[in-house]
């Protein structure tokens, strides 16, 4: 299992929330929800990190197994180890899974952004984010 190391978190204009699993973080900040991938995931996954200003993000919420949503979107371009690790879009380029065996994920839609309408990233930081981005 990748060491897991956690950001404060803070009330500055700088990211509130970083979250590490591995090379991969996903950072919020007042402006927007950035997921940046290492290169080799970016190369394997054939995807590159993904940055959204937070007003085109919207119904994000927690996926608590998300190698199973991943595994039942259709067909995938990207990495897939079934049942441990995808990182992939889906054909019609239209879905993102970023997702690891035993983490809780992260699922939000997203707004402006191509064809990208929805996003879902492995986080142990998943319900403090969608409390973040679903203030109620």
């Amino acid at each position: 299992m990748p060491e897991v190391s956690r950001a404060a978190i803070g009330r500055q204009r700088s990211p509130r929330v970083a979250a590490r699993v591995g090379p991969l973080r996903v950072v919020l900040t007042d402006d927007s929800l950035e997921i940046r991938l290492a290169t080799w995931e970016k190369a394997v996954g054939l995807l590159r990190s993904i940055k959204v200003p937070r007003a085109d993000v919207s119904d994000a919420h927690v996926v608590e197994d998300p190698l199973r949503e991943a595994m039942q979107a259709g067909i995938k371009v990207g990495l897939r180890l079934p049942w441990v690790y995808f990182i992939a879009r889906t054909i019609a380029l239209d879905r993102a899974f970023i997702v690891r065996r035993g983490v809780p994920a992260l699922s939000f839609a997203v707004r402006n952004q191509g064809n990208l309408e929805r996003v879902l990233v492995s986080t142990p930081h998943a319900r403090e984010l969608a409390r973040e981005l679903n203030p109620s």
